[in-house]
């Protein structure tokens, strides 16, 4: 059930604190690669220490994409109501991914860096549960309940 102060001066649904966690998680390479900018010296130690294969910083750099632009989406969702209505599920499908290259990771991997993998796994999987049934956060892509018609 929703209250007044749930909505913004839009109208629209306000975004749950918990959204915000999960898209800086699976932006969480991006981050990694602002901070190792913002510390130039220590940048590349920075870098090297998370991902010592510059394929998987790729990777993580491709896989959090989405989530950039679900960050950039979320001043858009009254502008661009059809394509954040879908923003969801193109989000579960990036976290789908992420998980299947973490356990993929974990198979055939490093075991140095496995505790740090598996924790991500927990976060990405707990992040995947709520994103999908997370009645709060599905209203607020719902078209019709946020505001957009």
């Amino acid at each position: 059930m929703t209250s007044p102060d749930d909505y913004d001066h839009k109208g629209q649904l306000r975004l749950p604190v918990t959204f915000w966690i999960i898209l800086l998680l699976q932006a969480r390479t991006w981050l990694l690669f602002v901070m190792a900018g913002a510390s130039r010296q220590q940048g590349s130690q920075l870098l090297e220490l998370f991902y010592p294969d510059t394929r998987s910083f790729w990777i993580g750099m491709a896989s959090g994409v989405p989530a950039a632009i679900g960050l950039l989406l979320t001043g858009y969702r009254q502008r661009l109501p059809r394509l954040w209505q879908s923003w969801r599920w193109v989000l579960c499908l990036d976290l789908l991914a992420m998980l299947l290259l973490q356990g993929l990771t974990l198979w055939c991997g490093d075991e140095a860096f496995s505790p740090l993998v598996l924790l991500f796994v927990l976060f990405d999987l707990l992040a995947l549960g709520y994103v999908l049934f997370s009645q709060r956060l599905r209203h607020c892509f719902d078209r019709k309940l946020n505001g957009a018609e």
